[in-house]
């Protein structure tokens, strides 16, 4: 059973690059929006095909290792954690996609100041949250109260957002794009304590022989 470090492993580090590629997405797509630079942004909707490629590597690899035959307990908890963890890697891509899809019709030049400095701060606050998700599954440490005390600060962000669209005289195709784009940052958030929570049921220590 000596493959069984080396599946795990190949496993890890495709996950690791998952967390990262869904940080960079959504700092470069933030930046396209408020840049208005839509090479960046058309980039990161390009992009968003590596994360699907990746996610479905991954899913292929505990596939295979699971029709193998007998798993040994630890490892299989692994695997099975991690088609769990999947899908909200994948989702959360798919919302930083969205914000770039958003600074492609040139969104961010329409907002007013204050919304911009408020998507701003939601995107430190997200991507510190990711950062700490991406540290909790390499480290395999509990973040979850940590990331669900800063999803608190999300969801006020998305509340004042939420009421500077109601306030501010912005077109109504604008004021509609913004509230789904405080809804996109809010769900980033959401998806970073789902992946806290379930990296606290991985094994604590990689499966060993």
């Amino acid at each position: 059973m000596a493959e069984e470090p080396a599946a795990t492993d190949v496993v890890d580090q495709r996950v690791n690059q998952l967390f990262a590629l869904v940080s960079e997405a959504l700092a470069r797509a933030t930046h396209a929006l408020l840049h208005a630079d839509a090479d960046v942004a058309r980039g990161v909707v390009a992009d968003d095909r590596i994360v699907d490629d990746l996610t479905a590597e991954v899913e292929t690899l505990i596939w295979e290792r699971l029709e193998k035959g007998p798993v040994h307990p630890v490892l299989l908890r692994h695997l099975v954690g991690v088609l769990l963890i999947l899908p909200e890697l994948e989702r959360s891509a798919d919302l930083a996609e969205h914000v770039a899809q958003r600074a492609l019709s040139r969104l961010g030049s329409e907002m007013s100041p204050l919304s911009r400095g408020i998507v701003q701060r939601m995107t430190e606050v997200a991507l510190e949250m990711w950062r700490a998700a991406a540290d909790a599954y390499a480290e395999r440490s509990s973040r979850s109260a940590a990331l669900a005390e800063a999803d608190e600060e999300l969801d006020i962000l998305h509340e004042r957002l939420t009421r500077e669209v109601a306030t501010e005289a912005m077109a109504v195709p604008v004021a509609a794009q913004v509230t789904l784009l405080a809804r996109f940052y809010e769900r980033l958030g959401d998806h970073a304590v789902n992946l806290a929570r379930r990296i606290e049921s991985l094994p604590e220590r990689r499966f060993t022989h």
